[in-house]
């Protein structure tokens, strides 16, 4: 058993095809079988169902596709830790929300690039629901998610609070199917669901849905005039948004919405996460601590006092 192994039973049990196996780690079909057999024959278990439509692991082989998860990457959590002490710089792969990473992260992102130069960092835009899948198998070292999170094998950071509204045109809904028409991400945003909800209790039944992939199409169209759509309310009050739309809003229960970091529990905080995570910290308390001086306010900012005075949305 080596990590080359390990990697082929993680691909064909994440594939579910020696073919698709094959593609996803560059080689022939005829070598991932080969290992398969091997490993196998060295472990006196059958390790996959030979089915007409793929390959299916057998209990013995969900076990080691388990262990050759967290084996390779720990062994990737390792290369990074070592290229940091040399000096070389670190890696990191995180993942966000799409307009938190074009709202919330660029001020930020700026001054650790300055700080950090030579950290290897990669940003991956998604939704909610996909990101925790993409931390929880280990493609992503953290993400950016809204909503609660209660996992076991994933540890949250509460990073600020949204205040969601009601996204109309500045020039004013027209139809009634406009009004009726809710213009937003798939199912996997966190804000879906919010978004379906503000629209019942307004009383904007029944109402159909226009899925988008992209925040300024879902954000053009609602100026447009095509319809509505819930987001967070610095969104709307950015340029150019803001003299394109107008925020109503909603009811506290629906309105509120936390933004959180998540990565897994098991895995090791390297000093290029840490200090991505203190950029954050340090940006969130210079905020908060503003508000305060200005308001006499306390307690945790919201999405008034957040990084920047920005917001996101799926």
């Amino acid at each position: 058993m080596d990590l080359a192994g390990l990697r082929v039973v993680k691909a064909v049990a994440d594939t579910g095809s020696v073919s698709r196996a094959a593609e996803a780690l560059n080689c022939v079909q005829s070598n991932v079988t080969a290992r398969i057999k091997r490993l196998e024959e060295d472990l006196g278990v059958d390790l996959f169902l030979r089915l007409s439509r793929g390959m299916e692991p057998t209990p013995a082989g969900r076990v080691l596709s388990g262990y050759a998860d967290r084996v390779l990457r720990l062994v990737a959590q390792a290369r990074d830790a070592v290229a940091e002490a040399a000096g070389r710089g670190g890696r990191l792969a995180v993942g966000s929300m799409e307009s938190t990473a074009a709202v919330r992260l660029p001020p930020i992102l700026a001054r650790f690039h300055r700080d950090h130069p030579d950290v290897e960092l990669t940003i991956t835009p998604g939704p909610t629901e996909t990101l925790l899948g993409d931390v929880l198998a280990g493609r992503l070292d953290g993400a950016f998610v809204g909503g609660e999170v209660a996992h076991p094998d994933l540890t949250a950071r509460r990073i600020f609070d949204e205040e969601l509204v009601l996204a109309e045109p500045a020039a004013g809904l027209t139809t009634d199917s406009a009004r009726r028409t809710l213009i937003a991400f798939g199912r996997a945003c966190a804000y879906r669901g919010r978004a379906e909800m503000a629209m019942r209790e307004a009383g904007r039944v029944p109402f159909r849905v226009m899925e988008f992939g992209a925040l300024d199409a879902i954000l053009g169209c609602v100026g447009a005039g095509m319809g509505v759509t819930v987001i967070p309310r610095s969104v709307v009050e950015r340029d150019p948004w803001r003299e394109l739309l107008v925020a109503r809003p909603l009811p506290q229960a629906l309105g509120r919405m936390p933004t959180q970091f998540v990565r897994r529990t098991d895995a090791i905080e390297t000093a290029s996460l840490r200090a991505f995570l203190d950029a954050f910290s340090g940006d969130t308390a210079s905020v908060a601590h503003s508000k305060k001086a200005a308001t006499g306010a306390t307690g945790s900012p919201t999405s008034r006092a957040g990084l920047n005075g920005s917001s996101a949305a799926c």
